[in-house]
């Protein structure tokens, strides 16, 4: 196990900058995600530390070890530096059996004999797959080859875990279960994980922290809960979960809220976390599942709003609501009860709503 510190780094080809200054650390035993869409630096970032791709600027420290230093002129090579990597395509050898791809890797490290297998077997029990030492990667099932290949980067005891996209390949049903696994064994192992992912629901279920990227620079990091619950711009509340989005003017203020005007004549209250001044167009946003559907006879809030459901969507556990507001669509979960075209009471409390300024 081991600590990351990675500090200032830039990555750069030709007049293009793929990374601006990425600077984050990871305690020793932390499982962190770099979340973010295609294209906007979290795999250059984990091939930096593989030491696939040199950097352009920067520092990566491993464990007390310094892998690059670009200043000091330090760049180690990839094969000296003990990390265990694992990509989208597991790249398991065909032609050896399962016990044969973990002995291989010890083998090319000079471990053989009864140490190895020892180390095989436990790698495979680690994962649940001793049982199928003696198959072959054809003969497995995708979700199997990739425990298999898992079990392959931790047989040599890494110091460090890096995960590009492990789960992508694996259908819908099976991913949910692999996800599981693969957070209760970085639990047991204790290996400092550091996991790669465009996928919003893996990183909020995996991780013990998250870092989004977009264009190359890390736009927030924290908790999931944090990333989640409080988004610090506009981007990551769009990019982490459903958000519905509106554009609303600053109309009047009033104990402590703003009042903010949707269309013509909708307004509602919200609590912006800085000082906006009065006629200034701002992003207000809410998550589907925070708008609650008012029943019974309880008395009126602020921001209750009486509106015609107009589209529903049946999605099993939940059903997704749609409804205008202020001239702009908006959608709702609920568990089923509401039908379509029919008059509802829904309330879009205070405290889940996020504001941003226009350029945020």
């Amino acid at each position: 196990m081991a600590d990351v510190v990675v500090q200032n780094l830039g990555r750069r080809i030709g007049n293009l900058e793929i990374l601006k200054d990425v600077s984050f650390t990871v305690a020793e035993g932390e499982f962190l995600t770099l979340l973010g869409p295609s294209g906007c630096g979290k795999s250059t970032t984990l091939n930096a530390l593989a030491g696939l791709d040199r950097p352009s600027s920067g520092r990566i420290v491993v464990g007390g070890e310094t892998f690059y230093d670009e200043a000091r002129g330090i760049f180690v090579d990839a094969r000296y530096r003990n990390l265990g990597l694992m990509f989208q395509s597991y790249a398991l050898w065909p032609h050896m059996t399962v016990a044969q791809n973990l002995d291989f890797t010890l083998e090319i490290r000079k471990l053989r004999g009864a140490e190895a297998r020892k180390r095989v077997m436990e790698s495979l029990e680690l994962v649940d797959m001793a049982q199928y030492a003696g198959r072959y990667p054809g003969e497995l099932s995708g979700g199997q080859q990739q425990r298999v290949a898992l079990a392959r980067t931790l047989v040599y005891q890494p110091k460090l875990l890096l995960l590009d996209e492990p789960l992508s390949n694996l259908d819908a049903k099976l991913r949910d279960r692999a996800r599981d696994w693969l957070r209760d064994l970085q639990r047991r192992t204790g290996v400092t994980t550091i996991y790669v992912t465009h996928d919003q629901t893996e990183a909020l279920s995996l991780s013990d922290r998250i870092i989004v990227m977009n264009q190359g620079r890390i736009v927030q990091h924290g908790t999931p809960t944090t990333i989640y619950e409080t988004p610090g711009s506009m981007f990551v509340a769009d990019f982490v979960g459903a958000s519905n989005a509106f554009e609303a003017e600053v109309v009047g203020f009033e104990e402590g809220t703003a009042r903010l005007r949707l269309g013509e004549d909708t307004h509602i209250l919200a609590r912006p976390e800085f000082t906006p001044e009065l006629g200034e167009m701002l992003t207000v946003t809410i998550r589907p599942e925070r708008i609650e559907a008012v029943t019974g006879a309880s008395a009126a809030e602020p921001n209750d709003f009486s509106v015609l459901v107009d589209a529903t969507s049946y999605q099993g556990a939940r059903t997704i609501y749609g409804f205008a507001l202020g001239g702009q669509r908006v959608r709702f979960e609920a568990a089923a009860g509401l039908d379509s075209d029919t008059t509802a009471r829904i309330r879009l409390p205070v405290e889940a709503i996020r504001v941003y300024r226009a350029d945020a």
